[in-house]
């Protein structure tokens, strides 16, 4: 979780003052965002052509790969691509810093180039590789900060950080010796510097909205206030499948499953007239589990068996060192169906497969007295 950290410090922008330029930057974002990459692409690559001294262009052109990378996280295929982009977008600042050292774009683009090289490593586990962008990362952005000190979407930054400084270390105490190069942080000062940018933010306040849906699911365990932010983003951004999904999550742990229910059938819809990201396999694994979830609670349980049964072979392709909760809980869901259905036989093969699979929510306790009740024994 240390990638959070630096990374996300750093998506502060600070552009030419051209309208021209602004609106085509957040034309660009926006595509970036809604995953209509194509369109994204023409436009940065145009702004490349236009400016090719300023180094926006080269950057959100990596932040399309970026996003390919974040909807399907266990496909390493546009690692190399990305990590490239990256760092011609270093180059390209070096160069801009060489003649101006207190060029704030190129700071800015640096440190943003630099802290993303260090989350795709944290993803993919480089831990020490990840610590060292963070350590070169984070005085690059404070320098840039400094010369511009009015920049809102700069609170983006220092609000991340704010509070994953102070949160991480107590959640991931394996994460505290490496706590000790960086400044302290502050939980309140960090959410309300995000809630600035959220609101009146330039470019950064789409990123700030999602920071603040998920820590406030995550951490803050307030899905009322993750609501309020994660329907701004479905809204702004409706192709976007990660925000659609998460807006679902956070449904369902208020316990609105028609809501929910209505959200990932749109999922698999979407998927099905095979809108980018929406087929990928964690996103259909998902959406499958929650629409037979809610067919089981309505006592549905024909149609509840249809989805399970997806989420259970999705899961059993893609899960890799250990089992997904998904299939966990799907299998379980489907031996109390069997059940219902007084096929006692089946249900008790799927009580006893979940005794071979690890412990989940007292998976194991839960097969152990079924098999018991079931078995006479």
């Amino acid at each position: 979780m240390y990638k959070l950290l630096i990374l996300l410090l750093i998506i502060t922008f600070n552009f030419y003052p051209q309208t021209d330029f602004e609106e085509r930057v957040e034309k660009g974002i926006k595509e970036i965002y809604n995953i209509k990459f194509d369109e994204a692409e023409k436009t940065f690559r145009n702004l490349i052509a236009d400016y090719p001294n300023h180094p926006a262009g080269r950057f959100f052109l990596a932040m399309i790969d970026w996003w390919k990378i974040l909807l399907d996280i266990e496909n390493e295929s546009y690692d190399d691509i990305f990590f490239q982009k990256l760092e011609d977008v270093i180059f390209q600042c070096d160069q801009i810093l060489e003649k101006d050292p207190d060029n704030v774009d190129a700071l800015f683009f640096k440190g943003g180039a630099i802290g993303f090289r260090g989350r795709l490593r944290s993803v993919r586990n480089s831990w020490l590789k990840a610590a060292d962008d963070g350590r070169e990362a984070l005085p690059i952005v404070e320098r840039a900060a400094k010369l511009d000190p009015n920049n809102l979407d700069v609170q983006l930054g220092f609000g991340i950080y704010n509070y994953y400084a102070s949160v991480i270390p107590e959640e991931y105490p394996m994460i505290k010796p490496l706590m000790i190069f960086f400044p302290s942080g502050n939980k309140d000062e960090g959410i309300r510097q995000l809630r600035n940018t959220a609101f009146n933010g330039k470019h950064a306040k789409y990123e700030a909205r999602y920071f603040l849906m998920t820590i406030y699911y995550r951490y803050e365990s307030n899905p009322y206030l993750a609501e309020e932010f994660a329907k701004m983003l479905v809204e702004d951004f409706p192709d976007n499948p990660t925000f659609q999904r998460w807006l679902g999550r956070i449904y369902v742990r208020q316990g609105k499953m028609q809501l929910a229910d209505s959200l990932f059938k749109d999922v698999l819809l979407k998927a099905d007239e095979n809108y980018y990201g929406y087929n990928f396999p964690a996103s259909l694994r998902e959406a499958n589990y929650y629409v037979g979830y809610n067919y089981k609670l309505n006592y549905q349980n024909d149609s509840a068996k249809i989805y399970l049964n997806k989420c259970v072979e999705i899961s059993e392709a893609i899960d890799k060192d250990e089992e997904s909760g998904f299939l966990i809980n799907s299998i379980l869901y489907l031996a109390q169906i069997s059940e219902s259905k007084n096929l006692i036989e089946e249900a008790i093969s799927y009580y006893e497969r979940l005794l071979r699979m690890r412990d989940w929510g007292n998976s194991h306790a839960n097969a152990q007295y079924n098999l018991k009740r079931l078995k006479g024994s």
